[in-house]
């Protein structure tokens, strides 16, 4: 049975969300602000976060920062505040996903599940076959894991299903679009500030493991940079 950690400091909403949850065959855990939150995570190591922005003592996009220093457990946020720019700084924390309230318990168990779908499916290699290696980047997919010429990359599931989906055709440009289909399972609208955002999170990270990154190709797309385009690429990068 997963375990869902569900993030509120409004009791009526944890108990909505719980029950939701629970009538979907979860087990469910709770805390009411962020400081909870990764106490709960240490202690209750749950397979999924549900977590609100707003709350006190710690915000969510806080505890989601500090979070993503220590796990890759999947985080959808839920917020009020159905803002891009909440849903932008959201992703950039590193969470996978954002439901804005007021929302449907329904939708929110079917991202859950999504999410949680997605991370099982990579971490088991059911996408295609179960390493790739590309210009010093190994993807595991079995294992749910990456590095760049021995170095372990900490990546959201998003990031990785992303340079998956990159580093598996390394010369072609990949639409926004194109990587919208490969990093979600579900129907949704999702905006290209938002696969922005994920791409700019993975290039931080490739860059501070020395790897060449990803470059973009500016209307179109984005591509790896193979290491004999690395300095052409360099002042191209947004």
């Amino acid at each position: 049975m997963h375990r869902v950690l569900v993030v509120d400091d409004d009791p009526h909403i944890r108990e909505v969300v719980c029950f939701a949850l629970q009538q979907a065959g979860f087990d469910t855990v709770t805390a009411a602000d962020g400081v909870e939150a990764l106490q709960a995570h240490r202690q209750h190591q749950p397979n999924l976060i549900v977590l609100d922005i707003l709350m006190p003592e710690l915000d969510g996009l806080s505890a989601c920062r500090q979070l993503r220093d220590i796990s890759n457990v999947p985080i959808v946020l839920l917020s009020s505040r159905d803002e891009e720019v909440d849903r932008i700084l959201g992703l950039e924390m590193g969470a996978d996903d954002y439901v804005g309230k007021p929302f449907s318990p329904r939708e929110l168990v079917a991202r859950v599940k999504a999410n949680l779908r997605r991370q099982h499916e990579l971490a088991n290699g059911e996408d295609s076959e179960d390493v790739l290696e590309v210009d010093g980047y190994v993807i595991n997919r079995e294992r749910f894991e990456s590095s760049w010429n021995g170095t372990p990359l900490p990546l959201t599931q998003t990031e990785f299903h992303l340079l998956d989906t990159i580093t598996s055709r390394p010369d072609k440009v990949h639409t926004r679009d194109a990587l919208m289909q490969g990093a979600y399972d579900i129907r949704r609208v999702v905006s290209h500030r938002t696969i922005d955002s994920h791409i700019r999170r993975l290039r931080d990270k490739l860059e501070q493991a020395g790897a060449p990154g990803i470059r973009t190709i500016h209307g179109v797309g984005y591509r790896l940079v193979r290491p004999d385009q690395a300095a052409a690429a360099a002042g191209n990068d947004i």
